[in-house]
């Protein structure tokens, strides 16, 4: 057997309430209704109106017994207002109930409005919204009437907010960097490298940037260097030289003419090494040039070169080891930016704030750069609007339609409802008002 539900909204005293939650100080006690206080702002406005129309009706039976009993004129007027008062109060009582239920529980057409048409309120405050607020015209005016290109620039060019976006953009990229895990990004890095690099034809830019580094003479330190090490070892290993001469020679030559000509071959060379570490102009460097000129041609146009080129690159690709080069270079890469957010006095932090200013002073003085922002802001916004308006309205009809039409009607009862019960104080105000002043025409029409 279902329980009596309270009336909170129409005419008529209001039955017996549960007792409310105890209130919690600070805050609302676990469990309690958050509309509990409104509910009961509602009861007493309801009250408040009641008694109105009770005054009315009990100054219209006074008046109409005065009137009976040959009190006078005034009578007829007292009751005349007192009756069209409580006609008002009736009728505004009957227009407040039909809001929410049907009044007296009776179904009279085109009443209990909320429950019965909550779908279709639903749907049409969503067109109301996608029409009114959610337009490519509304955003862009609204957006242009407020200026956030300056006003961003100005709030940018402050250091405290500088700061602030610093900080927020650091914490970012350190969360960003936390939730990354290392082996999908160098999954991710690793295959773009390699697709990249496997598309891409690498001998005839080597080429061009061998032939670059010949004709600035580029290469020449890397020679010095290879004449260094190569006299220094001389130097230090000449046993081995030795030792790979006599090595080389025949069997029946005899052991003193291996030596000697192993001392002789090892002065050749270690005076060959020293006059080319010595002079830039020695020959045998120019031949390198050569080589490298000629090397740097072969690369860009001689197919074979360049085949034999593309060759390595792939095998270098399949090595491990290269994939291993990539993950250190991303860890290495990671640790650095994570440590740079961290530090407040790091070069990230402290160019990002630098720029942060000088980017909110310029667009603070700079007119063409706040249109700009202005601009793209609106495009962003119309962008947004444009595409997923539908889904907004839908959003807010679904929720509508999702609501329990009891529930949806006592919450909006609960907000609106007190000021609702000021309609049928004025209806009776209004009403008395009115009936006074049509009974006082009507006497002097009939006087």
């Amino acid at each position: 057997m279902r329980a009596k539900q309270v009336d909170t909204t129409g005419g008529g005293p209001a039955g017996p309430a549960g007792p409310a939650p105890a209130p919690v100080p600070g805050g609302t006690a676990p469990g309690a209704d958050p509309d509990a206080g409104r509910r009961r702002g509602v009861r007493r406005m309801k009250l408040i109106a009641t008694g109105f129309l009770a005054v009315a009706t009990v100054v219209y039976a006074l008046a109409k017994w005065a009137d009976a009993e040959g009190a006078g004129a005034w009578a007829g007027y007292v009751a005349a207002a007192a009756e069209a008062g409580m006609v008002g109060a009736m009728a505004d009582w009957f227009a407040v109930t039909a809001l929410f239920r049907h009044p007296l529980g009776l179904p009279i057409p085109h009443t209990a409005i909320i429950p019965t048409k909550k779908d279709a309120l639903g749907a049409s405050l969503g067109d109301f919204v996608g029409e009114n607020f959610l337009s490519a015209q509304v955003v862009r005016t609204r957006l242009r009437a407020v200026g956030i290109g300056s006003r961003l620039g100005g709030w940018i060019a402050e250091p405290a907010h500088a700061d602030r976006v610093t900080e927020q953009a650091a914490a970012a990229l350190r969360g960003l960097l936390t939730v990354l895990r290392d082996s999908d990004v160098q999954a991710v890095v690793s295959e773009a490298i390699t697709r990249r690099a496997e598309a891409q034809e690498v001998a005839p830019g080597l080429g061009k940037l061998l032939e670059r580094i010949v004709a600035d003479g580029g290469h020449r330190r890397l020679v010095d260097l290879v004449c260094v090490r190569a006299h220094d070892w001389l130097v230090e290993h000449s046993g081995s030289v030795l030792e790979a001469v006599q090595g080389g020679a025949p069997g029946w030559t005899p052991r003193f003419v291996d030596r000697k000509v192993g001392e002789r071959v090892y002065k050749e060379l270690l005076r060959f090494v020293t006059e080319m570490r010595d002079s830039p102009e020695h020959p045998a460097r120019g031949a390198v040039d050569r080589f490298l000129g000629d090397f740097a041609g072969e690369l860009q146009s001689d197919p074979d070169t360049r085949e034999r080129v593309e060759r390595l690159k792939n095998d270098l690709l399949a090595r491990p080891e290269v994939q291993d080069l990539i993950a250190s270079v991303w860890s290495a890469v990671r640790g650095m930016m994570v440590a740079a957010a961290q530090d407040e006095r790091s070069q990230l932090r402290m160019r990002t704030r630098a720029s942060l200013l000088t980017f909110g002073r310029r667009m603070s003085a700079d007119a063409r750069l706040q249109a700009k922002v202005d601009s793209w802001l609106e495009d962003a916004a119309v962008y947004l609007v444009t595409t997923y308006r539908d889904q907004i309205t839908l959003l807010i009809s679904e929720t509508v339609a999702g609501w329990d039409a009891e529930q949806t009607s006592r919450k909006i009862e609960a907000h609106v409802g007190r000021d609702l019960q000021f309609i049928r104080i004025n209806g009776t105000v209004v009403g008395s008002l009115v009936g006074l002043l049509i009974y006082t025409l009507s006497r002097i029409a009939t006087g």
